[in-house]
């Protein structure tokens, strides 16, 4: 029985470009619809442009816009920027839209009358010279705790300490440079300490959120929650508060408010679908976020939900932020790259594949390096899978008159091994574990690979084209069950292999038994490039060089490294101005790295170690070179069972290291960390011993 299932992503703020951390989210957040989309569940998938506050306001008069013409410029390219890496919404709206004023008016009248709403006066900071009350961003000064000068009104990124506008020391207006006042205002507040037992059944329900997720926010219940302010004064770009004069509902109240109101809109001629499930809660609604906006979805949200009589998220998948090469995204060095940079000089539904590697169902952040990114690529992508279909729909099917044959024998019994896998492909896309996914593949993509290698159908065309025809069937209906397994990831990519293998419109998984037999294939067509590093090199190029262009327009020489979050809300400006120096230490010259003995390693046993978090005990057989015992701190991604068979890339001539749980004689090379932590696998026919150069 299918499911109907609403998914949103978190909003980007319209104060800023798409870069790669919103298309983490992006990618991960598609994979999982299209993947229920292709097992025939109604998937509905929502997102929108976070418009509101007082960057927006005064962005727009800085470029001498409006903020309706601004916000409408922004929401062209950020649209424009994440479907170009094929993510499929049904809708991308904005937060400053009739629907959502209405939704944000009808939940705050609801709370108001049930008396979940305060108002007290308060004092903040205001400048004179502007004319408007500042949020702390937009505050500067010395920090009150470690004395560092030209800090936020809020937090201090030499020292980490947070605090009070009021606490800084020789403030000043980030706009004019004036020094602030004190001023009273009335604000109004959402009695969030109304609902802390309903939140505490909500949080503690099975699979709502990750337990990493979960615990942190329970933190919060320890001192008891704290009512929270929803009010901002004039001049602001938002929503006037009903009732009130010259206040406005702060942004962080409407900016969630946006879900339902792309929702609303999308259902504008089919008002039921709306409320079954925001109303009524008949199916799933489902938020893919990152860890910094955890505090909001998980407490504020579910609890203005529940005063206002709507239905509550059913998941919370939170993701961890994007790292390059295991440090923050830097615009100095080139790694902070917009999505437009990218789409520009790669291709992005490679992108997609990369990431499904990195991507499991943990908050761990997830780590990216562009050397492995080319690797990956063109090793799992191109060499390993598109492979199979190249190397046997070229001269060889012209010789065969492009007819396939039947599948018999030998071939079924791989169709059928492929199929197997079906199952457990399945339960890894739906707990969002796409790095096993891809690795299961990639390794289902090798035998196939290895079936072609032994078969040699180039050489048996030539004396028994009919055991050639049958080795080609074989070949591609295999492959036809591999990119259907991959269609989530690589959707345009699957299209025209199953469209050249005559299977008519949208892939799903209803079609991965369908046997491809007797039937006449036409011309072959590419289907994808290589990735290639000057492609990267140039991206990382533009990137530094916009970076400088701003720098010099800035009045600035120091780079700086920008924060590695996925910064979906934007509401504060991006941190950092820790300066960026690069210097030659790290690097090991080719005598150093001639040093490092690299060779092919099967597994050949693997165990749990009593009494250790992460690791796992491995024997790997060296061919001639004998075996090793390594310790190997994989256990967070790997069961011992998994490993047996594998052969994996060693590092054989390290100096042993004893440790209390034995001595380990060897490394496993591997990439990332976490539940995406991946091994590094040989390509195809590599033997034991073998020295990899």
């Amino acid at each position: 029985m299918s499911e109907k299932i609403l998914v949103t992503t978190a909003l980007p703020y319209a104060n800023g470009s798409i870069h790669l951390g919103h298309v983490l989210e992006g990618i991960q957040a598609d994979i999982w619809v299209r993947y229920n989309r292709a097992i025939g569940n109604k998937c509905y998938f929502f997102c929108a442009d976070d418009t509101h506050g007082t960057p927006i306001m005064l962005a727009a008069k800085k470029a001498n816009k409006t903020p309706d013409e601004y916000i409408k410029k922004v929401h062209d390219e950020h649209y424009k920027d994440l479907t170009s890496f094929g993510i499929s919404y049904d809708l991308y709206y904005t937060t400053n839209s009739e629907e959502n004023k209405k939704l944000a008016e009808e939940i705050y009248l609801r709370l108001k009358e049930k008396g979940n709403i305060s108002d007290r006066n308060i004092q903040q900071t205001y400048c004179e010279h502007d004319k408007m009350f500042l949020p702390d961003r937009f505050i500067k000064g010395t920090c009150p705790k470690c004395g560092a000068k030209d800090q936020y009104g809020d937090s201090c990124e030499v020292c980490g300490a947070t605090y009070s506008p009021t606490d800084l020391l020789d403030p000043h207006c980030a706009i004019c440079g004036n020094v602030p006042v004190l001023k009273e205002s009335k604000h109004l507040f959402f009695r969030l300490q109304d609902y802390q037992a309903p939140l505490e059944n909500w949080l503690s329900t099975p699979g709502r959120l990750q337990e990493g997720a979960k615990k942190k926010l329970l933190e919060w219940f320890e001192t008891g929650l704290q009512e929270w302010d929803i009010s901002r004064d004039g001049p602001y770009f938002g929503f006037e508060i009903p009732g009130e004069v010259n206040k406005f509902f702060y942004v962080w109240l409407d900016a969630p408010v946006g879900y339902m109101a792309a929702s609303r809109k999308f259902f504008e001629t089919n008002e039921e679908e709306f409320n079954s499930i925001w109303r009524k809660g008949e199916g799933q609604i489902v938020h893919f976020i990152g860890k910094d906006i955890l505090y909001f979805h998980g407490l504020f949200w579910p609890a203005m939900l529940m005063g206002a009589e709507f239905t509550t998220p059913n998941k919370l998948y939170v993701h961890g932020f994007m790292t390059v090469g295991g440090e923050k995204m830097s615009k100095s060095r080139g790694t902070f790259v917009n999505a437009s940079t990218f789409a520009k000089h790669l291709d992005t539904e490679h992108f997609r594949f990369y990431m499904a590697a990195r991507l499991g169902s943990g908050m761990d952040d997830v780590d990216i390096s562009f050397d492995d990114y080319l690797s990956r690529v063109n090793s799992d992508l191109i060499g390993n899978l598109v492979n199979i279909v190249s190397r046997v729909s070229t001269s060889i099917l012209d010789k065969l008159d492009r007819r396939l044959g039947t599948l018999q024998d030998e071939g079924k019994s791989l169709f059928d091994k492929l199929l197997a896998s079906e199952e457990n492909i399945r339960k890894n896309y739906e707990e969002r574990n796409y790095h096993r996914v891809m690795r299961e593949v990639a390794s289902l993509g090798d035998q196939v690979n290895k079936y072609v290698n032994d078969n040699a159908p180039w050489v048996l065309v030539k004396n028994d084209p009919e055991k050639a025809r049958k080795v080609v069937t074989t070949a591609l209906n295999c492959a036809k069950i591999l990119f259907l397994y991959l269609y989530p990831v690589i959707p345009k990519t699957t299209q025209k292999v199953i469209n050249f293998l005559g299977i008519e419109g949208v892939p799903d998984f209803s079609i991965i038994s369908q046997k491809i037999e007797n039937i006449q294939l036409p011309a072959y067509e590419h289907i994808t490039q290589r990735a290639n590093e000057k492609g990267i090199q140039d991206m990382i190029e533009e990137t530094k060089n916009e970076y400088d262009k701003a720098q010099l327009l800035a009045g600035k020489n120091n780079p700086s490294i920008a924060s590695n979050q996925p910064d979906q809300t934007g509401k504060s400006e991006s941190k950092g101005n820790s300066t960026d120096t690069v210097t030659n230490d790290g690097y090991i010259s080719i005598e150093d790295l001639s040093k490092v003995e690299l060779r092919v390693g099967h597994i050949k046993d693997a165990n749990h170690v009593e009494g250790a978090d992460k690791l796992l005990q491995v024997t790997v057989d060296l061919g001639e070179h004998g075996s090793k015992n390594v310790f190997a701190g994989i256990k967070s991604a790997y069961k011992p069972e998994d490993l047996v068979g594998l052969k994996v890339v060693v590092v054989a001539n390290l100096k042993p290291r004893k440790m209390k749980f034995g001595m380990s004689e060897a490394m496993l090379l591997a990439s990332g960390n976490g539940e995406t932590l991946s091994l590094f696998i040989p390509h195809r026919d590599a033997n034991p011993g073998d020295l990899l150069k």
